[in-house]
């Protein structure tokens, strides 16, 4: 989309946070700006809005614009307007936020970037204006979201083992489950249909490998039952 000065709402933007899960650890998708302020930063894919945009579309076409993503869902996180949050002059953002499965996903930069990465959410470099305010915020949602519905199981392969379950959550929420007690409440949610097939080319002890059964997944998501682990 061609953008023109006057065509752009310059006291209003939007933020994308996209979470990303590479099967050992929650990341974070940066861009490396290419333009003041913050050039040489690394950043949130980000940018003002258009006066003839929804907020969902313009959240999409920034994100596809900086990083070449596509056909990601995001959702609403909240607004960023503090007087000090942008050091020109008075900017307000609108923040959304989406999980995903890295290995879904090619990154491109775009013309307003020099680089796209993934970074580990326990390990973010110091980020201009409120990026680093903006992604802590995200992460209580998205701790608040898996708590309540199974929203994270979508980033597993599609025969998984009870290890890489937990390991996901554990991620997602940054502490230490107990196994025993993790697993009997899985398994307990009578979502997991076992395989009777084992890990193959693994060094250790072969794990069982389980697979979601689709039907009462969705049931389970649609409910938005307490899924406490």
């Amino acid at each position: 989309m061609v953008k023109s000065s006057s065509n752009i709402l310059k006291n209003v933007s939007t933020d994308c946070v996209i979470f990303g899960f590479d099967n050992a650890d929650i990341k974070v998708l940066l861009v490396k700006l290419a333009v003041d302020p913050g050039k040489g930063e690394w950043a949130l894919p980000g940018s003002n809005i258009l006066y003839d945009e929804d907020l969902d579309v313009a959240a999409k076409r920034v994100l596809c614009e900086f990083t070449g993503l596509e056909n990601v869902y995001m959702e609403q996180l909240q607004s960023f307007g503090k007087t000090s949050r942008f050091p020109l002059f008075r900017v307000i953002t609108i923040a959304f936020f989406a999980l995903l499965k890295i290995e879904d996903y090619s990154l491109e930069p775009g013309p307003k970037v020099t680089e796209t990465q993934w970074h580990s959410i326990n390990k973010l470099p110091k980020l201009p204006f409120d990026h680093n305010e903006i992604i802590e915020t995200a992460r209580k949602r998205l701790k608040q979201r898996v708590r309540i519905r199974p929203i994270g199981f979508e980033l597993l392969p599609q025969k998984f083992t009870l290890t890489q379950i937990q390991n996901l959550y554990e991620s997602i929420l940054n502490i230490k489950l107990d196994t025993r007690n993790f697993r009997k409440k899985l398994l307990n949610l009578k979502i997991l249909i076992d395989t009777h097939e084992r890990q193959k080319g693994v060094a250790h002890r072969a794990a069982k490998l389980y697979k979601f059964d689709k039907r009462k997944y969705n049931k389970l998501k649609e409910q938005g039952i307490n899924f406490e682990l």
